[in-house]
């Protein structure tokens, strides 16, 4: 019987639950999140999304079908055109200038996570890329689906930070879930114990990574 992306999360439960149940997340729901932690995501998360971009062109590159390529090059595609652009906007709404974004540094955490994405991509295969990408992809359409679980998110106009959790709760990204966690899951079940073991690692560095990322925004650490 082979593997599913569940076994990774199995794999490595606490750090999973960590990240998807961190206090971060947890002041987003309940609205306590101090602003000046949420602008400081918003803007190193605009630099998350180059990098991202620059991840789906690395799955370009290392595609061997045409319909991983593909794949690669509508999440190119759909990264630049749209998702950047609605960013933008995003942090225009919060007090953060284009300009801004722009000029902006990278936080140590930034760095450390785009960068083992883009190492462990050029490492190894378009697996290996795909399961480094997945707590993003996949994490956040957890995070927005656990939020809406909890008796203590508001929603709405009693929360600031509504129209985040609208975004991955939405359609649109929850559909691009879904059809990640079929890719995911058609080449899991076909890797080996051990092949399973490495992929168990990348998701764990990576899922830690994520959890720094939201420590950054709490620590407004640069």
């Amino acid at each position: 019987m082979g593997y599913r992306f569940t076994d990774l999360t199995t794999a490595c439960q606490d750090d999973w639950r960590a990240y998807i149940e961190h206090d971060f997340v947890r002041q987003l729901g309940n609205a306590t999140l101090p602003e000046a932690s949420f602008r400081h995501y918003l803007k190193q998360d605009y630099l998350f999304l180059i990098h991202f971009a620059r991840a789906y062109a690395l799955a370009a590159y290392k595609s061997p079908t045409l319909a991983d390529l593909r794949q690669a090059h509508e999440g190119l595609k759909a990264i630049v055109d749209v998702e950047l652009g609605l960013h933008v906007g995003f942090c225009q709404e919060w007090g953060i200038s284009e300009q801004e974004l722009a000029e902006l540094p990278e936080a140590r955490a930034t760095l450390a996570y785009t960068r083992y994405v883009l190492d462990t991509g050029n490492r190894g295969d378009l697996l290996d890329l795909h399961v480094a990408l997945a707590p993003c992809l996949v994490g956040y359409g957890e995070i927005a689906n656990w939020l809406n679980a909890q008796p203590s998110t508001l929603r709405g106009a009693q929360n600031s930070y509504d129209a985040w959790i609208a975004m991955y709760e939405g359609e649109e990204f929850q559909a691009a879930m879904q059809a990640e966690l079929e890719w995911l899951n058609a080449r899991l079940a076909d890797v080996t114990p051990a092949r399973f073991a490495e992929l168990s690692k990348i998701f764990r560095d990576a899922t830690r990574l994520e959890i720094d990322f939201w420590q950054m925004g709490l620590d407004l650490s640069e």
